[in-house]
């Protein structure tokens, strides 16, 4: 299942590009003649037979996501740039700001989710409820830009980009992890706030909803009280949507990246996308990008089955019959 739907959504994407006026090599000599180069139908002709764009539209469909299973994107159609060489740093760059964006939303919400929907104390639960409540409220832009007010005004640095001026053309090394680290905290900070709260929400909804359910019921009836019935029945059920859900938060998580990036002037992956979409047109760029994104969520979502499988012993059954 996860194969079919990479090859439905890479199938989608081409589509997608293809439907875009305007063939690749039209845009490219349209952009190049807005440079001063003249170009002519035979010019537009030649370079159509040079991209394959002369082919059948699933044989050309069946060469890009062979090569895209392989891990090669061809060249940027404006930019003229390889495009593994373009996104090398900048994609894993992106996705390691979502991911540790969406592993501390998670190691904060789920306690303190458990922590909110066991917990009678009224005063704790009302703050936990407004934080939540608050993070679902305020946009991750708004919240950007108020970091940057305040950081301009108290430190004199707006906090912007991912490295300092003297590291951000110049090769990896510990100086640079560390430059790259002491300003990568603000976007996974801004991208986990509002993530955090919808966590937060999630597990609490879900953990008051298990705790009513008749099999808590008898539990006690068995003598079973405090954190060993919590741990043990509604906290290890209530975890397997929470789990299941972890592609999703992070296709979430990656969709709200381009605008905290357009506000931060960070220039990794969401920020090309953004650009590939509505400044460049540049569809090959924005197909790869998105290709890429969408082989990580359904490579999640397959870690996410088998890790839901081992915690959640009725998934196993149904997988693996009732001897699981």
């Amino acid at each position: 299942m996860a194969v079919f739907t990479l090859l439905l959504v890479s199938l989608i994407v081409f589509t997608l590009m293809e439907l875009v006026p305007g063939t690749c090599a039209e845009r490219y000599l349209a952009f190049k003649n807005t440079q001063g180069s003249g170009i002519s139908v035979e010019d537009i002709q030649a370079e159509e037979r040079r991209l394959g764009l002369d082919r059948p539209f699933l044989v050309r469909w069946g060469t890009w996501v062979g090569n895209a299973f392989r891990g090669q994107f061809g060249d940027s159609c404006i930019l003229r740039l390889n495009i593994n060489s373009l996104l090398a740093d900048k994609f894993w760059i992106s996705l390691g700001i979502c991911l540790t964006a969406l592993f501390l939303a998670y190691l904060i919400a789920i306690p303190v989710g458990i922590i909110a929907a066991s917990s009678e104390n009224a005063t704790l639960n009302n703050s936990l409820r407004f934080i939540s409540y608050l993070g679902l409220a305020m946009p991750n832009f708004l919240l950007a830009l108020m970091i940057m007010l305040v950081s301009t005004v108290v430190w004199g640095d707006s906090l912007t980009g991912l490295f300092s001026n003297e590291f951000r053309d110049a090769p990896w090394s510990w100086d640079k992890v560390m430059d790259f680290l002491g300003r990568a905290w603000l976007p996974v900070f801004v991208l986990g706030w509002s993530a955090t709260a919808f966590a937060l929400q999630t597990v609490r909804a879900l953990m008051l909803d298990e705790q009513s359910k008749l099999y808590v019921t008898a539990a006690r009836a068995r003598g079973l009280y405090g954190r060993r019935l919590l741990w043990r029945y509604p906290a290890r059920h209530a975890l397997g949507p929470i789990v299941n859900s972890l592609g999703f938060d992070l296709n979430r998580i990656f969709n709200e990246l381009p605008i905290v990036a357009l506000i931060l002037t960070l220039t990794e992956a969401g920020a090309l996308l953004l650009g590939a979409l509505a400044q460049s047109n540049d569809q090959q760029l924005a197909g790869a990008i998105i290709f890429l994104l969408t082989a990580t969520i359904v490579a999640v979502n397959f870690f996410t089955d088998i890790l839901l499988a081992l915690v959640d012993p009725r998934v196993r059954r149904s997988v693996l019959g009732a001897n699981a």
